[in-house]
């Protein structure tokens, strides 16, 4: 195998950011704190940030096992919300929405 694997991670939602510090990866998710990730040897990961869109990480690595259990991990950091549509998702990951309250009159 010469490629490897390759796995893609969108953060939506306002003020959510990713930089990448080596093997750390540093999450600001809207908690008074920032979230530090420590990846493993194997993976290496790239955050990129365009204006007007959402933060993107990429994962990479030969071990398609451990990629994507360290896609779960970050995930799990902060669930796609149905309401808003807010959180850590795959990147071409449709994400069922819900109707909010409604005002009664």
């Amino acid at each position: 195998m010469s490629t490897g694997y390759k796995l893609s991670l969108e953060l939506v939602g306002v003020g959510f950011k990713a930089t990448t510090v080596g093997q750390n990866l540093e999450l600001a998710l809207g908690y008074s704190h920032n979230i530090y990730v420590g990846l493993p040897p194997e993976i290496s990961a790239v955050a990129v940030t365009e204006k007007g869109k959402a933060p993107v990480i990429t994962l990479e690595g030969i071990d398609k096992q451990l990629i994507g259990q360290v896609a779960a991990k970050i995930r799990s950091l902060r669930k796609v919300e149905p309401y808003k549509g807010k959180g850590i998702r795959f990147v071409g990951e449709v994400v069922r929405r819900k109707a909010g309250k409604t005002a009664s009159k």
